[in-house]
């Protein structure tokens, strides 16, 4: 495993470094940075890429990402609580977080598709985080995977915690805010799909008179119209934010002498 990604993991709070006497090896990792487009390339016979690792790390972090919800919300219900955990392990969480370590350089990637960019493309690293996850499971355990799992979790879930409307239904919150303004209601559609098939995302945005205020994504429509409600709301707010506070250039000058 790349040894700066390791000191960087280690800078995180997550300790992956074998001991002096060899213990706690990880022969998973290898595995679990090979991208498909690596494998594939290889002439000595295909090598084993990452995909199902990326399937394990995605049911152990999902699984772990919901027992953190639980502690830290304990009066959250269901619905709630799905809507917290795919904002918290979304595609675009994910990516962040792996930028944050720099994942993407420690991926072995075919030539083709390096030169095409997709080391830093979102699925991709997202990817590469779920297959790290379910390569520290197997090679480390439960306890291990529960602690890189908060490491990867631990922004968005401070901005949930942050949040004055954490718990709140967004599609019930949008749609008072549209309506007290005289709007009318706000219409949800979606957009497309992206992900392979047992992490299939849809992406949908939402409008107001034609007006696209917020896209969002999911793992059910249901999740990624409420993303797309939160976005709205996150992004009226900034609006309403720079109309309130004055120009930057605006100097106010003391009056004329009289």
């Amino acid at each position: 495993m790349d040894g700066d990604l390791l000191l960087r993991l280690g800078s995180a709070g997550v300790e992956l470094s074998p001991d002096r006497d060899g213990e706690g090896d990880l022969p998973h990792i290898e595995e679990a940075l090979t991208h498909p487009s690596f494998a594939n390339e290889q002439k000595a016979g295909r090598r084993a890429d990452n995909q199902r690792l990326e399937f394990l790390g995605d049911a152990v972090l999902g699984l772990l990402a919901s027992e953190i919800l639980m502690e830290r919300f304990p009066a959250a219900k269901e619905g709630e609580l799905s809507l917290m955990r795919s904002l918290l392990v979304n595609t675009e969480a994910l990516a962040a977080w792996a930028r944050l370590i720099g994942l993407g350089q420690a991926l072995r990637l075919g030539r083709g598709a390096d030169a095409a960019g997709e080391r830093e493309r979102d699925n991709v690293l997202a990817d590469a985080v779920e297959a790290l996850v379910g390569a520290v499971y197997l090679d480390r355990g439960i306890d291990v995977a529960r602690a890189l799992s908060a490491a990867i979790v631990a922004e968005p879930l401070a901005r949930l915690e942050n949040a004055s409307a954490v718990g709140r239904d967004p599609k019930s919150e949008l749609q008072e805010q549209v309506q007290a303004e005289g709007g009318p209601s706000p219409r949800y559609r979606v957009i497309g799909t992206e992900g392979p098939d047992h992490r299939r995302a849809f992406i949908v945005v939402v409008e107001v008179d034609g007006q696209i205020l917020g896209e969002g994504r999911g793992r059910s429509k249901k999740l990624a119209e409420q993303a797309a409600a939160r976005a709205a709301i996150e992004a009226r707010a900034v609006n309403r934010r720079n109309r309130e506070e004055p120009p930057s250039n605006v100097v106010s000058l003391p009056g004329d002498p009289e």
